[in-house]
This record gives C-alpha cells, structure tokens and sequence, in this order.
C-alpha cells in the first residue's frame, strides 16, 4: 500500500507536447487497493482548472491512505500535489508530503523548463534549505504524467505503441517505458468496459519483484481512466481497482 501512488503514476507519461482539453473542471477518481487478500486502502485523485504566476494551470490533488485493520498496524496518509501548464502539460510546481508507518517525507520541487533545472526543497528538514538540480527536457512527475498519458489521442496509445519518459520521483529521476499491448473487456464493479492494457518496465529489485512486475489497464476511450493496476511487489501482491469517478467529461462505455 505504502508504494500505491508510486506506482500509479510512475507509468503513466509521454514525451510529446500538445494540450490538456480532456479533463473535466472537478474530476474525481477514487481506487480501492487491496493487499493480497487484504482490503488494505484507498486512494484519491481530483483536477481543477486554475492559474498558477498568471499561467491557466491544471491543479491536480492525490491522497493514498490505509484503512481497516492494516491501518491498525500500518498507518499510510499520503498526499501529493502538482501544478500542471494547461499548454504545455508539463508540471510548473510538485508536492510529496508522505507518511507511512515512522517514515516521514515532505519535498516541494519547482520546474524549470526553460533552463532544465529544478528546485528541490525539504519542507521537513528546513535546515537543509533548497538546492537547484539538473534536469531533463519534459520531465514530468508522479502526478502530472497520469494526465499527460490521458491527453493522447488514439493514434498515440494504439496496441504496439512503446512510449518512454523520465519521471521525477523524491530526489531522484527515474527513465521508464510502456508497452500497449493490446485491448481486453474488463469486468469492473460498474460492469464492463473495453480497456487498452499496458505493461511497463521497471527497475526490479527496489519495490517489484520482476523488471516487468506491473499491468495496468485504462480505458480505451478518450478519457483514459485507470481501471485495475496488478503488481508484484519485492513482498507481495498490489492491486487497485476503480471504486469511483465524478465528473469525467465524456461518458465511459461500461456493459452489464
């Protein structure tokens, strides 16, 4: 549980630059996760429109926390921030504020672009002040590259597609790759819905057990929403799956 925003937004990013117009001023997904057997918590993430330094921006809010009995003996309230450029969809000013078990982490990291520079600040420790890093063309980061996959049209998200993108995690900058590789009908509590299914490559060893450890799969409309998430962890089994949604600007096709 502890890893779950991790995980979902890490594989969720392009490199290519077009607009945000498919997000809905107000839009909430919920996620129900599950620990092998384990209802173990859920998590949330909600957009809405407005300006940041006098730029339209997307405002993007995501919490993850543990419930019932796993919160009795493993406390998670996660929350994540980002600030993302309505035009470029590239994130201006990122937020990861965690807390899971005695782990504590509170970092801000404003973007540069322009220069590819970024600012990394620990709000936790201020002694440590801020300190200004190099970075990469089209970065993105754990949040703003879930609604940078959801702008694909697609063209750019059809079955044989491999897309690869660095991803700023904490203090670090992580390359990935995602592979479509294909479509399948998938039964969810709203009933079923066709899905594009994505596999992406990660690092082993650190959170998955296997290079490719991970499947996720989204709608295949123009919405993109995030479905089911499977994972096999360094210790165990995630899985998320939708358990809400508000909002979504167009209707999802779901079949009794």
């Amino acid at each position: 549980m502890k890893k779950i925003l991790s995980v979902l937004m890490v594989f969720l990013s392009a490199l290519s630059f077009s607009q945000i117009t498919n997000i809905s001023d107000g839009e909430s997904i919920n996620l129900r996760i599950h620990y092998g057997f384990l209802n173990a918590g859920t998590a949330n993430l909600t957009a809405k429109k407005t300006a940041y330094r006098g730029v339209p921006h997307l405002y993007v809010k995501g919490t993850g926390q543990t419930t019932g009995a796993v919160r009795a003996f493993f406390k998670v309230d996660d929350h994540y921030e980002s600030y993302i450029n309505m035009n470029t969809e590239l994130p201006s000013f990122y937020v990861r504020n965690v807390k899971e078990g005695s782990y504590r982490q509170h970092l801000e990291t404003t973007f540069n672009h322009d220069n590819n520079t970024l600012v990394l600040t620990d709000k936790k420790t201020p002694a440590n002040g801020s300190k200004v890093l190099k970075s990469v063309r089209g970065v993105q980061d754990m949040l703003s590259c879930f609604y940078y996959l959801r702008s694909k049209s697609s063209a750019e998200l059809k079955v044989g597609t491999v897309i690869n993108m660095n991803v700023w995690i904490d203090d670090e900058m992580f390359p990935f790759q995602l592979k479509v590789i294909g479509t399948e009908n998938l039964k969810t509590k709203f009933g079923t819905i066709n899905c594009l299914k994505i596999i992406p490559s990660v690092k082993s060893g650190r959170v998955f057990k296997e290079k490719e450890g991970v499947t996720m799969w989204v709608s295949n409309d123009a919405n993109h929403l995030p479905m089911l998430l499977k994972a096999e962890l360094a210790v165990g089994s995630l899985k998320a799956s939708i358990d809400g949604y508000s909002n979504v600007k167009y209707p999802l096709k779901f079949k009794k």
